[in-house]
């Protein structure tokens, strides 16, 4: 993850842009792989952990009839996540992650793994993504981590 993460806080700061989370499942994990690299705060503005519902609405403005009508764990919510993330921060790149982890907590609909992973640039539709992971919670974690720089290496035309 290392290599993703460099390679996009380079990029950013090549092109004076800059990017900001919305964490549920990951926990912060990807704030943390952003901050992990020296110079990051030239472009990293910030990230929420928002891992209530109460939370995503409060600090993200997730409305709440989203949250009740689909659940946390869901499109809708990602999308008003990074929604959230460009009012917030007001960045050029959004990134938000909603999950179940496990090893509990999942459903017949969100069993444990299941994570819906978005990244957008601001003024463009955003990319959601409906993943079933496996492994334990912390396997789970890092795996979603991956696939969302993967993601925003791609649109950030890191690689």
């Amino acid at each position: 993850m290392t290599f993703l993460s460099e390679g996009i806080i380079k990029t950013l700061q090549t092109n004076h842009q800059s990017i900001a989370t919305a964490e549920s499942c990951t926990g912060g994990l990807l704030a943390y792989q952003f901050t992990a690299i020296a110079g990051a705060s030239e472009v990293f503005l910030g990230g929420i952990v928002s891992y209530t519902d109460k939370i995503k609405h409060q600090c993200l403005g997730v409305p709440k009839e989203l949250l009740e009508c689909y659940g946390a764990v869901s499109e809708p919510v990602v999308r008003a996540m990074l929604e959230g993330v460009f009012r917030v921060f007001g960045v050029t790149y959004a990134m938000a992650t909603s999950g179940v982890a496990g090893p509990s907590g999942g459903s017949a609909q969100n069993p444990v793994g299941t994570v819906y992973i978005g990244v957008q640039r601001y003024g463009l539709e955003p990319i959601v993504e409906r993943h079933l992971l496996t492994g334990e919670r912390k396997e789970i974690q890092h795996q979603s981590c991956q696939i969302a720089l993967e993601r925003l290496a791609k649109i950030s035309k890191f690689c």
